[in-house]
């Protein structure tokens, strides 16, 4: 019987733990370091980034599985320093890493290859950079290169909003290096969507979809967050569209084996969707938050036998089974978010849910018997019902008994 360690602390690890829990293969889970909501598997208080206290703690414990949750240790390169150890562990190598951690790399492929994207100019000087914004109209997409943990995209509306986005990051320094390089990006029109995939040995696997809500005001406001809700699946896909998305793939895969790349792990696909002609928006090189917290409960199959074939190179579509319902998951966020915000809110009303509530912790801590607030977004409440509007009935009538103090959350999730 197997022990996993999931590395982490959001509600995408969370929800990781919560499947490889239900496993008849799995004895034993370890998330490191885990929030107030996987105390009930075994936190382990070394943090992500801390690879060689992880590679320590997997070789001690005899671990037999590693799933890499957030984007920082893989783009440090810790599959390629636990494989060196003979350890197994699920996630692509540094080299591969780069599609997250360079939008540049990213870019740089999909042009080569292609795939439908963005027009963009990448620049590294403040007044180059100026001059390569008379290329582009507004409103205009503003990317720091790295990773800069999910904020180094803004969206400009006007050049004077432009400017300071590019003084920001190319004479402030506000990412640091992660901001030395930007790209200038067309800003693209119609809704996005999220695709989830497999990776084994540079083949692709797609999960069933899942759309996203990234903006933290109702109505597709304001500014981006990590995402605030989503729901799987998006049934409104045409043949088009969908045989559109699998030339996508195909040009995918031709890339990875020309650029003699090898990925094995988890590829995240951000589209942006207009009448069905789907550009690539970014790739991600791990499970989406919050995707990953609608796509689980919807999955039918056995987590630690899908990624224990991928790994080995022999999973195929035939392997990942799904539940017909839908999944909804609205996410409850601290007043504040996605700037600044105040921590060590006592959360109450969660022992008040109903029985078809699936609820995964984002950033909760667990001291003196209660929950407390620990980050921007705090709790994902979900459910699997028929239907998105009986999903959606459920989903908000709990959240209703929940309460921390300056609790924030969109009630429009799944109105699109």
């Amino acid at each position: 019987m197997m022990k996993i360690l999931v590395i982490g602390s959001g509600g995408r690890e969370h929800a990781l733990a919560w499947k490889f829990s239900q496993s008849e293969h799995v004895t034993q889970v370890f998330v490191a370091p885990g929030n107030g909501g996987t105390e009930i598997y075994q936190n382990i208080d070394i943090q992500a980034t801390d690879l060689d206290g992880l590679l320590e703690f997997a070789r001690e414990e005899a671990v037999d599985l590693t799933i890499v949750g957030p984007e920082d240790p893989l783009s440090h390169g810790i599959v390629d320093l636990f494989e060196a150890h003979g350890l197994t562990i699920f996630g692509p190598n540094k080299e591969c890493a780069q599609f997250e951690s360079s939008k540049q790399f990213t870019k740089d492929f999909l042009q080569k290859y292609h795939i439908p994207t963005a027009r963009y100019q990448v620049f590294n000087d403040y007044e180059e950079s100026r001059r390569g914004l008379t290329q582009f109209s507004y409103p205009v997409v503003i990317k720091a290169d790295g990773l800069c943990q999910g904020k180094g995209v803004v969206i400009c509306h006007s050049e004077a909003e432009a400017l300071t986005a590019l003084e920001d990051m190319l004479v402030h320094d506000k990412f640091g290096q992660e901001g030395n390089v930007v790209v200038i990006e067309e800003f693209l029109q119609g809704r996005e969507s999220s695709l989830l995939a497999f990776v084994s040995n540079n083949r692709i696997i797609p999960l069933e979809n899942a759309e996203d809500h990234k903006q933290i005001y109702e109505g597709d406001q304001g500014p981006n967050t990590g995402g605030v809700g989503a729901y799987s699946p998006y049934k409104g896909n045409s043949t088009e569209l969908d045989a559109n998305i699998q030339e996508i793939l195909s040009r995918i895969e031709e890339g990875f084996n020309q650029e003699q790349l090898t990925y094995n792990g988890l590829l995240f696909i951000g589209f942006m969707i207009d009448q069905d002609q789907p550009k690539v928006l970014e790739f991600n090189v791990r499970f989406g938050d919050p995707e990953t917290e609608v796509l689980l409960p919807r999955l039918d199959s056995d987590l630690y036998s899908i990624i224990t074939k991928c790994i080995q190179g022999d999973l195929s579509a035939e392997d990942i089974r799904w539940r017909d319902e839908v999944c909804l998951a609205t996410i409850l966020c601290s007043e504040g978010y996605p700037d600044q915000y105040e921590k060590g809110k006592v959360i109450s009303g969660l022992d008040q849910l109903d029985d078809e509530i699936i609820l995964f912790h984002n950033g909760t801590k667990y001291e003196q018997d209660r929950f407390t607030t620990n980050g921007g977004r705090v709790l994902t409440v979900a459910t699997l019902a028929p239907s998105i509007q009986e999903a959606r009935e459920i989903v908000y009538q709990n959240i209703e008994r929940i309460y921390f103090d300056g609790m924030y959350y969109r009630r429009d999730i799944g109105l699109r």
